[in-house]
Formats: C-alpha cells, structure tokens, sequence
C-alpha cells in the first residue's frame, strides 16, 4: 500500500502576549508605598524638631556716650549767629571825617524790599525779582568824603528756601557791570566768584562834573554784598579793593 501521505502539520501556535501577573503589581505597590511612606517619616522627623529661630529684625541698642556734651560754638565761631542777628553791625564803619549822606533812602539802616527795588531803573522788574530771589532784608550804610567822594554799601540778606546760596541781585549787577564799556574787574581774593569793577570812562551831564564809579559784588552764605563808589575823579582799583575785601572780611 502506498505510504500514506503525511497530512499538513498543524500550525504552530505563535506566543501569546504574557499577561502581567500579580507579582509585578505587587512591586510596584510597594515601591509607592515606600515613597508615601518616607515622606510622611520626612514630615514627622521635621515635625518633632524645635523651629530655628529667626534673626531679631531691631537693631541692637547703641550705648550712650557718656560724659559732658561739647559746648555751643561761639558767637565769634558761629557765623550763622552772626547773621541772624543785626545785620547792621556787619556793615563797614564810617571813616574818621566823613559825614552821613542825604541820598540814602534808609529806615535807622534798614531798607525794605519797595525802597530796594527803586535804587533800580524797572523797580516794578526789580521788585518781581527779590520776591522770587526770597529777598529778607537790607541793611545800608553810605558816607561822604569832601563834596564828591561817595560810598554806598548794601548787605542783602535771602531766606535761602529754594536756593542754597545767596547771589540774588548780585547776579544781576555783575551782569550790567561786564558790560559796560571800558571797564576793568578783578576778583575778589576769598570769595568764590565775588568781583570788583571800575569804570574808566565817567558819566557826563551838562552842568555836572565828570563822576567816575567803581564797584563790587560778591556772596557769602545767605547774604550779598553791594558796594559803589563815586568821584569826581579815576577811582583806583586799590580803593574798592580794600572796601570789598574788609566788608567781606566782617561776613
């Protein structure tokens, strides 16, 4: 008989996906237990321990000085007392043999702010300008020599609320003495920026002798310094030179 013919083979199964057993889940159960479970030892461990205390936010307390405190400055120290007090005393005394002018509009020394501004040519600009300027007060003084030597000096005190020195109408007077013709200007020594001028070529008027002018400005503190000097004749650089610097030496 024939050999019999082998029939197909019967196919061979293919590998089945292997389900996950329990094994595996229990693992990774109990690496979330152990994570839930060293986070809560965390937060007791940190729970039992005492709070760092925090840095005190106060600053510690400064020992006093012991001991006397320093005196008050002097009135011979203090300019500032100075100052404060009668102005007029500042002022230059009048020579030996001069005599009082009669062209000083002056109040016993003190001039107010309206009399100020009319020594100029646009008193009502003037005036505006010493109200902003923070004009306080004005002490003058003037004196004659023979009948054509004058010396007028003003010390123009400011309250120094919105500016922190004094110029005020100096500023201005230094302006107008720059430019004026054939004049010669130096600076005052120990005065910042404190000037001295003498016009060389006088002002003329029919009738009228010659009259020559010099004059200085200069600032200390809250206080300006006005000095003019008149004369028949050339005044020397030497003459308001001395004026300014002692006047400024009494500041």
């Amino acid at each position: 008989m024939p050999a019999e013919v082998p029939g197909p083979a019967e196919p061979i199964a293919s590998p089945r996906p292997r389900r996950r057993g329990r094994t595996a889940l229990l693992i990774a159960g109990a690496v979330v237990l152990g994570l839930v479970a060293g986070t809560c030892a965390g937060y007791l461990v940190q729970a039992e321990r005492e709070p760092t205390r925090l840095p005190s936010l106060s600053q510690p307390t400064l020992k006093q000085a012991e001991g006397e405190a320093p005196e008050p400055l002097s009135a011979a120290q203090d300019r500032r007392v100075k100052t404060d007090g009668d102005l007029r005393k500042l002022l230059l005394k009048k020579p030996a043999g001069a005599k009082d002018t009669e062209w000083l509009t002056v109040t016993d020394g003190w001039q107010d702010m309206a009399s100020f501004a009319s020594n100029y040519d646009k008193p009502d600009m003037m005036f505006e300008e010493l109200v902003s300027d923070e004009f306080r007060r004005a002490a003058v003084t003037g004196w004659q020599v023979g009948s054509s030597y004058t010396v007028e000096i003003r010390l123009v005190q400011f309250r120094q609320v919105e500016r922190v020195s004094a110029p005020g109408t100096t500023d201005n007077d230094q302006y107008w003495a720059e430019d004026e013709d054939s004049t010669d200007s130096w600076p005052i020594p120990d005065t910042g920026e404190g000037m001295a001028y003498v016009h060389n070529k006088p002002e003329t008027e029919a009738g009228y002798l010659p009259l020559y002018s010099a004059e200085a400005h200069a600032w200390r503190g809250d206080i300006a310094m006005q000095i003019w000097v008149y004369a028949d004749k050339p005044i020397s650089k030497k003459k308001i030179m001395d004026l300014a610097q002692r006047q400024m030496g009494r500041l």
